[in-house]
């Protein structure tokens, strides 16, 4: 079992030489009714990308309104893929899964589309559209949502030897 997870280790590791370490800030609102404050998202993902596929941990909250018991944090993982690019424009497509504790739909599944745009190597803005989907164990949910958001790249990415 020891060499096992080692192996992972070493493997988890090696893999992140090739890759770019990131962080991004994610704005958004969602078109449910309410007031602003309810319909505001805010996320931080932190994750790696490896050549057109990145793979993050996200942590936010689906609304930015009081309540008494919170059941707007959320956690999530989610994973990008860069379908084009042309220039410093990227044409992305997101797929999520997460969990949202003490809520009645605690599953979240979210399904985005994201024009980037590389203004320098370390940042990149976002533009997004996209759909939270929320199931429980009686009831469903989606709302549609739009934001903006921005990237970090923390080191530059390593081409692998051939």
């Amino acid at each position: 079992m020891k060499i096992i997870i080692i192996n992972i280790l070493f493997f988890i590791s090696l893999n992140t030489l090739f890759s770019q370490s990131y962080i991004t800030f994610t704005p958004s609102l969602t078109t449910i009714q309410g007031t602003v404050l309810d319909k505001s998202n805010l996320s931080i993902e932190v994750g790696h990308q490896w050549d057109v596929f990145s793979l993050g941990v996200v942590g936010g909250k689906t609304s930015l309104s009081s309540c008494v018991k919170d059941t707007t944090t959320y956690f999530e993982i989610r994973s990008n893929l860069n379908i084009f690019q042309q220039g410093k424009f990227t044409n992305t497509f997101t797929i999520g899964l997460g969990y949202i504790p003490n809520a009645q739909n605690d599953f979240l599944t979210e399904v985005t589309y994201t024009i980037e745009y590389g203004l320098s190597e370390q940042f990149h803005i976002n533009i997004l559209a996209g759909q939270y989907l929320y199931s429980g164990l009686k009831t469903t949910g989606n709302e549609p949502f739009i934001g903006v958001s921005l990237t970090y790249f923390f080191k530059p990415f390593i081409q692998k030897i051939q």
